[in-house]
Order: C-alpha cells, then sequence, then structure tokens
C-alpha cells in the first residue's frame, strides 16, 4: 500500500462522522508502521476527541516513528479539545500526510508548520479532491457562512416525479429510498415546499436500519401559513424542530395556530410571489446550518435551480416510462432560455441502487 491507499482509508473512516459532526468537519486518520495500520480513528462527535487522538490512542506505543495519515491538516489551537498537534508531536509521530490544509483562512498551514518547524515531515495534498468533496459543505461554510445545498430528486426515465393523477409512490425502489434516508441524516437541515407537505405529508425524517438516524431539521416553504395543524412534519416524535417560512402577508392567526402546533415560524423575504430562495441562504448559515437538503416538488426544485443556490445534485432515475406529456415534470418554473445558460454538472457519477440509477454531479468544478 501507498499514501494514497492509506488516506483511502482515512478517508473512508471520516465518512463515518457523517450526521454527528456537523459543524465540525468530518476527519479520519490512520496510524501506519513499518507497512502496517496500527492505530484507526475518525471524529465521532462535536466536542469528542479529533481523529488524530483517536488514531493515536488506538495506535499506543507502536504509534512512535510511524506514519499518521489524516484527511484534514491537524488542529494547532484551543477548541472544544486541545491541539492535535501536541498529539502528534508528544506521540513521537516521525511523519505526518495530510489530504487538505484547513480551509478557515485565519489557521490554514499554521498545523503543518509548526509540525515542520519540530522536525516532523509534512505531507499535505493527498487525495485531496477526493477530502474537499467529503467536506464541501464544511468548506463553504467557512468561506460564505451559507449552506451547502444538495438538491435531491427522483423520476421515470421520461422525465416525471408523479403521474398525471399526481401518484407518486413510489417512482424509485426501496435500495433508493433507504439511500435517501442515509443522505438525510448527513445533513443539518431538509426543506421541502408548501405543495409536498399537502399531496403527501411526507414525515421528513432519517429513519436507518439500525434505527440510529439523525433527523435534519425541517423547513416547510408556505408564503401564507396554509399548512394544517395536523400535518406529519408538526405531529410526529422528533428531536429535530419544524421551521415553517413564511412572508409577511402571513396571518397572526395562522402564526398562532401553527405555533400552537408546535411549528416555528421563520419570517423571509418574497420574491415574485414566492420565498426568496437567496435570501433564505443567508438567514440559514447565521442559525448555523451548513448544509441542506431540498427534496421539495418541481416548483421548489425550479426554483432552486432559478436561484442559483444549488451546489450538488442527487438524482434517481427508475427503470419506469409513464408516457405521455401530463404528469409531473422535474422542473416548473422559467428555466434557461439558452442551452448555454443550462446548470451543467461536474465530476458526475453514475451507480446503481437497487433496480434504479443514481446520478451525482457537483455544480462548481472548484470552490463555491
Amino acid at each position: 500500500m501507498n499514501d494514497d491507499d492509506y488516506m483511502d482509508l482515512a478517508l473512508s473512516l471520516a465518512a463515518r462522522g457523517a450526521g454527528y459532526v456537523a459543524p465540525n468537519p468530518m476527519v479520519g486518520a490512520v496510524v501506519v508502521r513499518e507497512g502496517q495500520v496500527v492505530g484507526q480513528g475518525f471524529h465521532q462527535a462535536v466536542g469528542g476527541p479529533h481523529a488524530e487522538v483517536n488514531a493515536i490512542d488506538d495506535a499506543g506505543e507502536r504509534a512512535a516513528g510511524a506514519t499518521l495519515y489524516v484527511t484534514l491538516e491537524p488542529c494547532n489551537h484551543f477548541g472544544r479539545t486541545p491541539p492535535c498537534t501536541e498529539k502528534v508531536m508528544a506521540a513521537g509521530i516521525r511523519r505526518v500526510v495530510v489530504a487538505m490544509a484547513d480551509p478557515n483562512p485565519d489557521v490554514r498551514g499554521g498545523g503543518n508548520d509548526l509540525l515542520r518547524s519540530k522536525g516532523i515531515e509534512v505531507v499535505c495534498g493527498v487525495r485531496e479532491a477526493q477530502a474537499r468533496r467529503l467536506n464541501a459543505s464544511f468548506i463553504k461554510f467557512a468561506a460564505t457562512k451559507r449552506p451547502f445545498v444538495v438538491l435531491k430528486m427522483a423520476a421515470t426515465l421520461d422525465g416525471r416525479i408523479a403521474a398525471s393523477t399526481g401518484d407518486a409512490r413510489w417512482v424509485t425502489g426501496e435500495a433508493a429510498r433507504a439511500q435517501v434516508h442515509r443522505l438525510r441524516h448527513a445533513m443539518d437541515a431538509i426543506m421541502v415546499g408548501i405543495g409536498t407537505v399537502k399531496a403527501d405529508d411526507p414525515e421528513l425524517t432519517a429513519r436507518l436500519s439500525d434505527g440510529r438516524g439523525k433527523d435534519p431539521i425541517r423547513l416547510v416553504l408556505d408564503t401564507r401559513l396554509g399548512m394544517s395543524k395536523r400535518a406529519k412534519v408538526l405531529t410526529q416524535v422528533s428531536e429535530a424542530p419544524t421551521y415553517v417560512v413564511c412572508g409577511p402577508e402571513a396571518s397572526d392567526v395562522d402564526r398562532r395556530r401553527l405555533t400552537a402546533s408546535g411549528a416555528r415560524i421563520m419570517d423571509a423575504s418574497v420574491k415574485k410571489g414566492r420565498i426568496d430562495l437567496a435570501a433564505l441562504m443567508g438567514q440559514l448559515g447565521k442559525m448555523g446550518i451548513t448544509s441542506l437538503l431540498i427534496e421539495g416538488g418541481a416548483q421548489v426544485a425550479g426554483s432552486a435551480l432559478a436561484a442559483g443556490i444549488v451546489d450538488k445534485a442527487v438524482l434517481f432515475y427508475a427503470p419506469k416510462l409513464l408516457g405521455g406529456d401530463d404528469g409531473t415534470p422535474m422542473f416548473r418554473g422559467q428555466g434557461a432560455a439558452w442551452m448555454k445558460d443550462a446548470m451543467a454538472l461536474h465530476d458526475v457519477s453514475v451507480e446503481r441502487v437497487g433496480e434504479d440509477i443514481m446520478v451525482v454531479g457537483y455544480a462548481h468544478k472548484d470552490g463555491f
């Protein structure tokens, strides 16, 4: 195995922290001595030990003279925990291989520079692209104070998310739906429109097979507060709150009605009769929401594209054809007038999930 192989292992460990560490990054670490993995660890929870600490503790005395592979530059500042650089030096690590530098401009390079000044060899940039994709929400939030936005859609091969009757149960199979629950678990918040709530009455929870799913904060776009107080997003048992996002025309009566049912009302600006999604992202950032999953219907999906807020698309295609032109398309509203203005996806991957096909792509080649 070489540096790339060991970093791949560290990245796979880091991914295990999805859903548990935000707003912190997912970080994995591996300790290797004489070609053998002697320690492994990842950041498991906010406020808990960092990946380097867990991996070095796992290695014990075998860390002396070893190489540490870590997916993010070791921290050199006090936060909820002491600096990881101190742990690295005290353990006798002789070489540190880092996937990416810390994206925070206030601390970037500090950890690597300190380790080098103490005679430890530091290599940075191994599997950097993969590390940046893994922590895309952390990187974007650090740079913009806005959430990383993932648009998820499920459609037939002819591009319909519902039949002519509005029936959408189910477009995709069980495996794809299980994948969506894992995606929800990994996100800070999930957003739909009032149309989806009225049509499907979804729970918007993360129901993992092991029962350990973390529910994302729920956001419902409801400009005039027409949602029923009996909607599942308000009546179900969940530790995550439900925010109903409305405009200035929402009545005080409806505000009190939904608040009494457990909703938290969020006032937002309105543009052309709909919630201004670009402005809303700024509000969510101030709430500390680093990642947002959009699972709305055609109107919300179309509005998200038009507002330019989508960073990543996760599209599930079922091997089905509804036929005709009367089903519900994936997007509604004003689209791009010219092909050159279409949203181009980068780093596209295609994967079979059960009987369905999952297409994943990013809106930006580098950065946000």
